[in-house]
């Protein structure tokens, strides 16, 4: 079977959690016999294809943006080619250049949508874009949340559950480095023995702001990995606030990433609004044992973090109860080392990603065999838990 997928971004051009999803579904399925094809977006120029980790990446140049939305001519054209040689069609929403190239290509495959998040931030662009995302939604197969907690909140998917399912994102911690003790001994003398790790790309819904006002005034030490639009800005109002105990060491290799992942005593992640669909770094955390704090706004965070079980979950946009979760966990280390091992047991129970390219292969199998039977669309697939 041969699967295309078609997303905005992907490896080598950038490393967020969408990519890492896609490196995933690709891997794991591609040891279960799936071929697949990704075609993305390319900024920087660079080879038309390439090979990684087995699964072939096809790169057409971006033309131009607009809010975000990423646009490319050339990619409707190679759409087309290759969607004539797949037998499923893979699309990651939301891009709006996805719904309008699926039309334009003339796509006529079974495909289905991981639906990664509901549009928040573009209430004024979405009057324009509701038609076309409506018409693209209702068109496609199936569509798969990457969560039972987004599927019952996220309003979109409501009005098309007949035909969507949940699929939680699965990682393989085997395919992550090994820190060598040099990196680990470097990072423990620079971070120390205990502290609170964030990992992610800075934006606007991570809520650093929350996390900043957080440890104000306190010694609790954290580190903050990653770069992204609100550096900057957050660097300014860590300065403002005085703070000493905040650490940002910018976007690191995943050897570093691991070793930190692996010394910290306990994740922060802070994120308050919807556009934190999920929170892979925040089941990465969980793979690594650790426990954790988030937020209650109603997606896959929560779905991860089981409040008082794998960790702490807080109201969001709370600085203060924020404050009392990293105190309760600091001020308990019994209690954070249990809420870290049952965290990963629960990794290992319904994240790996072994059990997300089963899923997904047998939603591709029927897929392929509702489209050979002339059915339009597969009805919600039964999916393990």
């Amino acid at each position: 079977m041969r699967v295309l997928h078609f997303c905005k971004t992907y490896y080598p051009d950038s490393w967020g959690g969408i990519e890492q999803v896609i490196r995933q579904i690709c891997v794991g399925t591609g040891r279960l016999g799936v071929s697949n094809d990704v075609l993305t977006l390319t900024r920087h120029g660079g080879p038309a294809q390439l090979e990684f980790e087995g699964h072939m990446v096809h790169r057409a140049a971006l033309n131009f943006e607009i809010a975000s939305n990423a646009m490319s001519l050339p990619a409707i054209r190679k759409l087309a080619q290759l969607a004539r040689e797949a037998d499923v069609i893979h699309y990651h929403f939301p891009w709006p250049f996805a719904d309008m190239a699926h039309f334009m290509a003339r796509v006529n495959k079974p495909s289905v949508v991981t639906y990664h998040s509901d549009i928040v931030r573009q209430k004024a662009l979405m009057k324009v874009y509701t038609p076309l995302k409506r018409r693209f939604l209702k068109s496609v197969s199936a569509i798969v949340a990457t969560s039972p907690n987004y599927l019952a909140s996220s309003p979109v998917l409501t009005r098309y559950k007949d035909k969507t399912c949940a699929i939680p994102i699965g990682l393989d911690k085997a395919i992550y480095p090994r820190p060598s003790d040099e990196i680990k001994a470097r990072w423990r003398e620079r971070c120390g023995e205990r502290f609170f790790l964030f990992v992610g790309v800075l934006r606007y819904y991570k809520g650093l702001h929350i996390l900043l006002d957080a440890v104000a005034g306190t010694e609790y030490p954290v580190v903050i990995v990653g770069a992204g639009p609100i550096e900057q800005e957050l660097k300014d109002h860590a300065q403002r606030l005085g703070l000493k105990n905040v650490m940002f060491v910018g976007a690191l290799e995943e050897e570093d990433k691991v070793a930190l992942l692996e010394q910290c005593y306990a994740l922060a992640f802070p994120s308050h609004l919807r556009s934190e669909a999920f929170g892979i770094s925040l089941l990465e955390g969980a793979m690594y044992g650790k426990p954790m704090i988030s937020s209650e706004i109603g997606t896959g965070t929560t779905y991860i973090n089981i409040d008082g079980d794998t960790g702490l979950v807080v109201p969001p946009s709370d600085p203060l109860a924020f404050r009392a979760a990293m105190r309760t966990l600091w001020d308990n280390p019994q209690l954070a080392a249990e809420m870290g091992a049952r965290a990963e047991q629960r990794y290992w129970d319904l994240f790996t990603a072994e059990k997300m390219a089963h899923n997904y292969v047998q939603l591709y199998r029927e897929l392929k065999l509702a489209a050979g039977k002339g059915i339009g669309q597969v009805i919600a697939p039964p999916i393990s838990p």
